[in-house]
Order: structure tokens, then C-alpha cells, then sequence
């Protein structure tokens, strides 16, 4: 069964032919949707990181867990950010225990575990709420302030959100898809400075 992706960058949509779009509304040139790069963050290690700092780069944003049977995603999410951190991704990981309890952890052990298991090096942020009365404002602009057909409350951990250089969400992946998956991979590249 192919995945199911939205994509609201036209670029993207000519090297899928399964892509359906969903164009924001524009207002006076700019997007009606809050950028990304509005958002100030905190990382697991607890300091605060304002995505601003990444204008122009695309990012990807995955909520987490270390005991989900998607878990193993950590070891492709690693091989994307040594793949193309040079040519600027930055990939975001926010753990979440939203999602069947499987984010449990500390800060700390949530941090030793990435690192023993998966050697990821991307950055990790803070554990969050991805839905519900208590969800991170991230969290809030990326499932209720976004495009028909990428807005809505996320069903389980590794929902993957890519944001293009200014901030605009422009696709969503779900748990399923792998994160080196052919269609997940191209929209990445389509964002990505030519090398």
C-alpha cells in the first residue's frame, strides 16, 4: 500500500505523481498559516532553541517514542541527518509519551538511549504533548494552523512534518513511512540547495 502524503510545494508534486495538494491560503504575498521558525523550543538537555536560527534551512520534525515498534526509525532519521546536514536539514525529534505510554523516560534516559541504540546526533528536544488540552505550541501550529490535508491531530509517534526554509509546513508523513522512503527522500531534496 503506497503511503498517503500531501505536499503543499507545487516543485514537489512534478516527481510524484501520487501527491495531493493543498495550497495555504496567501494573504498580501504571505502564507495565512504561523510560520515554524515563529516557534522558541526547549532541548533535552534544556536549553532553548529558537528555530529561527534555521531560516533557510528545511526541517524535519518527528514526534518520538523509545519503545514503539517504529522505534527503529531513530536509525533512519540518523542516516538523513548525515546524509544531508551539510546541505542544511536540521532534523527535530520531540519525544512524546501522548501515544500508548511508550516515551516514559527522563530527559536523561531518553537522551542515553538515542545515543547507545541509534547513535543519533540530530537534535532531541524536550519531551512534549503532541495532542491533547496540554499540547506544545508547536505541536498546536503543526496539527491546527496548517493546509486541508496536513492539519489534524496526530494518531501515533514518528508523524514526520517537513517545513521548507521560510517556515511553511509543506508535507506530512505518517508513522508508517520510513524516513528514508523514495517519496519522503525527494521532498527533501526538492527543499535542498543543489550540492
Amino acid at each position: 500500500m503506497k503511503p498517503i502524503v500531501t505536499i503543499t510545494a507545487p516543485v514537489v508534486l512534478a516527481a510524484a505523481g501520487l501527491l495531493s495538494v493543498a495550497v495555504p491560503p496567501v494573504l498580501g504575498g504571505e502564507p495565512a498559516t504561523p510560520a515554524m521558525i515563529d516557534h522558541t523550543v526547549t532541548t533535552l538537555e534544556g536549553d532553548s532553541l529558537d528555530l529561527a536560527s534555521f531560516r533557510g534551512k528545511p526541517m524535519l520534525i518527528v514526534n518520538t517514542a523509545s519503545k514503539c515498534g517504529y522505534t527503529p526509525q531513530y536509525a533512519g532519521l540518523q542516516r538523513l541527518h548525515e546524509r544531508y546536514a551539510a546541505r542544511g536539514l536540521v532534523i527535530l525529534g520531540f519525544p512524546s509519551n501522548d501515544f500508548g505510554g511508550q516515551e516514559p523516560g527522563t530527559a536523561v534516559e531518553i537522551g542515553a538511549f538515542c545515543r547507545k541504540n541509534y547513535g543519533v546526533s540530530f537534535r532531541m528536544m524536550e519531551k512534549v504533548h503532541a495532542k491533547g488540552p496540554e499540547i506544545a505550541p508547536i505541536y498546536r501550529t503543526l496539527t491546527e494552523q496548517t493546509a486541508d490535508g496536513i492539519r489534524g491531530e496526530i494518531k501515533w509517534n514518528f508523524t514526520k512534518f517537513l517545513i521548507d526554509g521560510d517556515g511553511r509546513v509543506v508535507a506530512r508523513f505518517g508513522s508508517s513511512v520510513d524516513p528514508e522512503d523514495p517519496e519522503l527522500v525527494a521532498a527533501i531534496e526538492k527543499l535542498l540547495p543543489t550540492s
